[in-house]
């Protein structure tokens, strides 16, 4: 984990979000400020889809982000979906497009939930 400020000084103060995190596409509101950590860890996303194919996962089509919102309470989200099960993933949607995936969360590690900073808005 590394200091939000070397990333991202617009969008965090002291590791945690300044403005709540919204979904591009719609503008629902993912998260509210304060309620996660920024974080840098390599992670591969699907490419981004709208509804049904947003939870393909297994076309190999997709992106390596670096930058998250870690998130330590899946109750800490105002508004998202998580796909069903690809391996021990799943991903994370916006619950009202079904946009995504906007992040990703290892069954493995009941604690961690990685919102992508380029796949959301900041507001």
């Amino acid at each position: 984990i590394f200091p939000a400020e070397q990333s991202s000084p617009k969008l965090a103060s002291q590791g945690r979000n300044l403005k709540a995190v919204l979904c591009q596409r719609c503008g629902s509101r993912v998260l509210l400020p304060g309620a996660a950590t920024f974080t840098c860890r390599e992670l591969l996303l699907p490419a981004m889809r709208k509804k049904a194919t947003a939870t393909d996962g297994g076309d190999g089509d997709g992106d390596v982000v670096r930058e998250h919102w870690l998130v330590r309470d899946m109750f800490s989200f105002e508004n998202v979906g998580f796909t069903r099960d690809v391996g021990n993933i799943k991903f994370l949607v916006c619950a009202d497009c079904e946009a995504g995936p906007i992040g990703w969360h290892c069954l493995d590690d009941k604690d961690s939930f990685y919102v992508a900073l380029e796949r959301v808005a900041h507001e």
